[in-house]
């Protein structure tokens, strides 16, 4: 295969968060040969958020992988139906069904300790009177629930560099499913604080993904980077075939 035809990987990244969170994979894939790309979200609505993703799909010469952690599961959900992508790919993510937002299927399941750490925040809204709400996570709990088994300095520079989301991301109900049409793999975090590990079980095996577990936090890309490439690779291969 030559290079021209080989997938360009496109991380998306999740709430709380930027594609800085894919710092430890990044060299990883791009000594494969792989080519990629890891945009901001504006973790501002599924709705919206996905348009942004599957317009830089869109831009993209030739066929894509998608890679979404956390709520970028959610976002590839949607993005991943854009006709030049030939996977996607869960990291400790949402997968969820037409019709289903993140508050509906989280809600099905016991709360995660990140429940509890949550803080809402007023922003103003262009055009509008009404705020709209900020959802980001008290930075002294955030190392232990989101990277526990990742290096504690970096964890604290996390936690105070965080990319809020909007709640409106919460409400959103997916308009499409992309797993429905699309090879998918999902990593879950079994030691996941964050979200709920049955959560991200239950999505993967509604979507009938190829899935493994990986005994990590919720950063399992930054805790686990080797597994993390070696599992892209596999959807890589799986485009390419």
């Amino acid at each position: 295969m030559s290079r021209s035809e080989q997938p360009t990987v496109v991380l998306v990244h999740g709430a709380f968060a930027d594609a800085s969170s894919f710092a430890a994979v990044i060299p990883g894939l791009m000594k494969r040969g792989l080519k990629v790309v890891a945009p901001a979200v504006p973790n501002r609505s599924l709705i919206g958020d996905a348009a942004y993703i599957a317009s830089v799909v869109r831009q993209i010469d030739g066929p894509v992988v998608l890679v979404g952690h956390s709520y970028g599961g959610a976002v590839i959900t949607v993005a991943g139906v854009e006709d030049n992508v030939r996977a996607l790919v869960y990291l400790s993510g949402y997968a969820l069904e037409v019709g289903e937002s993140l508050g509906e299927l989280q809600g099905r399941f016991p709360d995660s300790d990140l429940a509890a750490a949550l803080v809402y925040t007023p922003f103003p809204v262009e055009g509008s009177d009404t705020p709209g709400t900020d959802v980001s996570v008290e930075a002294d709990k955030f190392p232990a629930i989101f990277a526990a088994d990742v290096d504690p300095d970096l964890a604290e520079v996390l936690a105070v560099s965080q990319r809020p989301l909007a709640a409106q991301a919460f409400a959103d109900p997916a308009p499409a499913a992309a797993w429905k049409t699309k090879p998918s793999f999902g990593i879950v975090s079994s030691a996941d604080r964050t979200i709920n590990p049955d959560v991200e079980r239950f999505g993967y095996r509604r979507a009938g993904m190829t899935t493994i577990e990986v005994d990590s936090s919720h950063l399992v890309m930054l805790a686990h980077p080797g597994r993390v490439v070696a599992f892209i690779e596999k959807a890589v291969e799986a485009a390419s075939a």
